[in-house]
């Protein structure tokens, strides 16, 4: 008797699954298509990006080549045509490049004299909420010091002040363009007392402190 009952209950189950497959068996279909077609979409974005990424890794890499080729008495020219490579990389190239690529234009840009230029592309970093924290500070940090001999020191040290936050990785270059200011605006006195701190702040590179000696020396002197 129980083979009998476990037989009529499997009819009936598949009584069941017919009638649900005949209602629904067109929704059942068209989801399946819809998620092997969002499937395949995503793999071919995903084959797309990793060819964009690859392309503007070559052209990085290239203008890096070309910038590294630039002699120490390179012809302002020379560097400027090198800042167009960069350039051209911001402009095409996926987001991951484009931060890095403009940053190292605008040290090209100032290096051949075009402070202003090279003031004008960090700030395109500095001010774009998709890139890193970090680099919007450093990029914050360049535009300060491409304008430290004619920027208004207002506003440079406005930008300086989030820059000498204790934790910000920035803080000893930051410290080091404030007392430059400092000195423009003829504050000898707080030039003094932060270049000697900074001297001897362990935290701060040794350059930067190798620097602000230097520059106490010269003020002293």
């Amino acid at each position: 008797m129980v083979d009998i009952f476990d037989e009529v209950d499997e009819e009936l189950r598949a009584d069941r699954a017919q009638a649900l497959l005949k209602q629904y068996g067109g929704v059942l279909i068209a989801g399946a298509v819809l998620i092997v077609g969002a499937t395949g979409g995503w793999q071919g974005w995903r084959w797309w990006q990793a060819k964009q990424e690859l392309v503007a890794a070559e052209a990085y890499l290239a203008a890096q080549r070309g910038a590294e080729a630039l002699s120490a008495t390179a012809a302002p020219t020379d560097r400027a045509n090198a800042a167009k490579s960069f350039e051209q990389v911001a402009a095409e190239g996926p987001s991951g490049y484009r931060a890095l690529a403009r940053l190292r234009a605008a040290g090209l840009r100032a290096q051949a004299g075009d402070r202003q230029g090279a003031a004008a592309l960090a700030q395109v970093v500095a001010s774009d909420n998709a890139t890193d924290t970090v680099l919007r500070d450093y990029a914050s940090l360049m535009v300060v010091q491409y304008q430290l001999d004619d920027g208004d020191p207002a506003q440079l040290q406005a930008r300086l002040g989030p820059l000498l936050a204790p934790d910000n990785p920035w803080r000893g270059l930051a410290r080091e363009a404030q007392a430059v200011l400092a000195l423009r605006m003829g504050q000898a006195d707080q030039a003094r007392v932060i270049l000697r701190d900074l001297a001897k702040d362990v935290t701060a590179p040794d350059g930067v402190r190798a620097r602000a000696n230097a520059l106490l020396g010269r003020i002293d002197g």
